[in-house]
């Protein structure tokens, strides 16, 4: 059966109701005649226990709503009643009046009560064994340890565990938290990636279709072997586009074998790798930019990530020469033995002439260089522009 919301945990009607009980559970202890327990004035009309039970009943309904209250509350009543002679059922509610000062109460409650209850715990078992003459008359800070001590240690235990269940919860949202930061990291540098991809992949070839295909239309004239060699490096840089789009898409798919073309791919797909530059060249002087390339130091094996990223480097410093510049570009490639720099010169056209560009190719080449540790520069150097980018290999080869 479920309880009403108003009887749910932490709520004021809760902390009423258990008021409630406990004046009820000391009313039955008085009807039976449970007081006094010590009767230092026979005269004492038993009426007047009621007046303390009440108090102490009241503390325990402000339990959470002022703990400090609820003690001062509760102490009170207890000393009235023991001066009065001591009822039972107000020394029994009076123990949950600690318990619950140790629990919703500041740290420092309850480690005052904590000495305080010792104390009187052990002044209790001394003034015993005097008052007797003998051991036995340790037995007068029993009443004291299981109506005192007791239900603060009770307390303090709960405390305790309710501290470290919160602290542990905090933790776990905290560590939910980081996870879902990690993921959502992981999950803008994938698009980044995969962005950086797409643009590289795409806007090389199609800079050579739309070069040529803007000739074909604005150059009136044309003979038809100018219109067939237009024709042709659109189909090449089309064909081309797409076979590595495809291996692209073959990556995206199955990332454990890392797109690896199948038997049966065609023969236009193409390595993303600096050792396959004299194939991207040739493709970018068939699309009409007249590329010097020079090699400085001796070829060798590159770590896949740098690799990829200075194949992609000098393909997009091609297309932008090919798209932006006067026709003529010079490529270098340096092979040191901690690093390999590529480098791209082109003249660049009067008038800014060309085709547009929104310079996410910039960007990419840069964020290229920079998840490698390298260092990128892209500018205007002795009246051309200059990309030059130094991508470490992480040991001397």
């Amino acid at each position: 059966m479920r309880l009403p919301s108003w009887l749910g945990s932490g709520t004021p009607g809760r902390d009423l109701t258990l008021a409630g009980a406990s004046l009820g559970g000391g009313l039955v202890l008085y009807g039976l005649g449970m007081q006094p327990q010590i009767n230092p004035h026979p005269d004492v009309p038993p009426a007047l226990f009621l007046a303390p039970l009440l108090a102490v009943c009241v503390a325990v309904g402000l339990r959470r709503a002022a703990p400090r209250t609820s003690l001062a509350v509760g102490t009170a009543a207890l000393v009235v009643d023991t001066a009065l002679g001591n009822s039972l059922g107000t020394v029994v509610v009076y123990t949950q009046v600690l318990y619950d000062a140790c629990v919703y109460g500041p740290p420092r409650l309850w480690r005052w009560l904590l000495r305080i209850t010792v104390a009187l715990s052990l002044i209790g078992v001394a003034a015993g064994v005097l008052g007797f003459g003998q051991w036995r008359g340790a037995a007068v800070g029993v009443p004291v340890v299981l109506a005192g001590l007791l239900p603060v240690l009770t307390g303090i235990s709960v405390r305790q565990y309710r501290d470290q269940a919160v602290a542990e919860r905090a933790r776990a949202e905290q560590t939910a938290r980081l996870v879902e930061l990690d993921r959502r990291q992981a999950v803008s540098a994938e698009r980044a990636r995969m962005a950086r991809e797409l643009h590289d992949v795409v806007a090389n070839h199609l800079s050579a279709v739309a070069i040529h295909a803007t000739a074909a239309l604005s150059v009136r004239g044309l003979d038809r072997g100018q219109v067939e060699s237009a024709l042709r490096v659109i189909r090449e840089s089309s064909v081309q586009g797409l076979a590595e789009m495809r291996q692209m898409i073959e990556v995206l798919r199955d990332p454990v074998t890392g797109g690896t073309p199948p038997d049966d791919a065609p023969a236009e797909t193409v390595t993303a790798r600096l050792a396959e530059t004299d194939r991207l060249v040739e493709g970018i002087r068939a699309a009409g930019l007249a590329v010097r390339v020079r090699t400085d130091g001796t070829p060798g094996p590159l770590p896949v990530g740098v690799d990829l990223a200075a194949y992609r480097i000098v393909q997009e410093s091609l297309t932008n020469a090919l798209k932006h510049g006067a026709g003529d570009a010079e490529l270098t490639i340096a092979y040191r033995p901690a690093e390999v720099v590529v480098t791209v010169e082109n003249p660049v056209r009067r008038g800014g002439a060309g085709l547009p560009g929104a310079g996410a190719g910039l960007i990419g080449m840069r964020e290229r260089a920079t998840l490698l540790a390298g260092r990128f520069s892209a500018g205007p150097r002795d009246g051309r522009w200059q990309v030059r980018a130094s991508l470490p290999t992480g040991a001397d080869r």
